[in-house]
């Protein structure tokens, strides 16, 4: 199911910002990326970059359950994101964490760095500055859970992806080479939970935004869906 906003704004700079923020297993890494490549525009995962700032924080020996701790620390990583949509790449100090960043320790212990105020203020500063550079060309595709409330409110397209629990577990499931889809479900409904309750930057649907269900829909429909957008807003009728 596709919900429109009635009024969206079509105005922005010289290149366009699309927001996407969502839950977990919802397809919007796959989305974003698909969107990005078909219309030439850069890709961010904000979501990668907590899982760097997280990487570094147990790599250094800090307790992630420790707030103070976390928040004493936070500015110190360096972090670079490659915003190459056929490879996007992260970095931290300038080591490649692409595939460490995945692991379940990270994994299981992004959560509480994420909800650190202290990291949040840092990592959005990064993404806004990011956001900035590709805005100067042709433009960017930022996926994470406050874009279109947070890092770039003015977006001229914001979409919300959801789906089906189940689903999203069994495609989650799939990626992670076959585990348990019960077990998946039960963790993303823990991290919804999560996202949704901290106090801030939550989770939420922005007014204006486009509500995207992706169940139902393979994702070649759903970047269909979601450049058909883009597209009608840079050229407006």
């Amino acid at each position: 199911m596709i919900t429109k906003p009635t009024d969206p704004d079509p105005t922005h700079g010289t290149g366009i910002v699309v927001a996407v923020d969502g839950t977990s297993g919802s397809g919007k890494s796959s989305t974003c990326r698909g969107v990005a490549s078909r219309l030439g525009l850069r890709y961010l995962d904000t979501g990668a970059m907590y899982r760097a700032m997280t990487w570094w924080m147990l790599e250094h020996g800090v307790d992630v359950h420790d707030a103070e701790a976390v928040a004493a620390r936070c500015a110190e990583p360096v972090i670079d994101s490659g915003t190459d949509p056929s490879g996007p790449t992260i970095h931290v100090d300038g080591y490649d964490v692409g595939v460490a960043i995945r692991t379940e320790q990270v994994t299981g212990s992004v959560s509480p760095v994420s909800t650190v105020p202290a990291v949040r203020t840092r990592l959005v500063e990064l993404q806004r500055a990011e956001i900035a550079t590709a805005a100067e060309g042709r433009g960017i595709v930022v996926e994470g859970r406050d874009i279109g409330s947070v890092v770039a409110p003015d977006a001229p397209v914001k979409l919300y992806l959801t789906a089906d629990p189940a689903a999203r577990a069994a495609r989650r499931a799939a990626e992670e080479g076959g585990s348990d889809v019960a077990a998946v479900e039960k963790s993303l409904r823990g991290r919804d939970e999560i996202d949704s309750g901290r106090a801030v930057s939550p989770l939420t649907m922005v007014e204006g935004a486009v509500h995207l269900d992706t169940t139902a829909y393979t994702l070649e429909e759903v970047v269909d869906l979601v450049v058909g957008l883009v597209e009608a807003v840079e050229t407006p009728a």
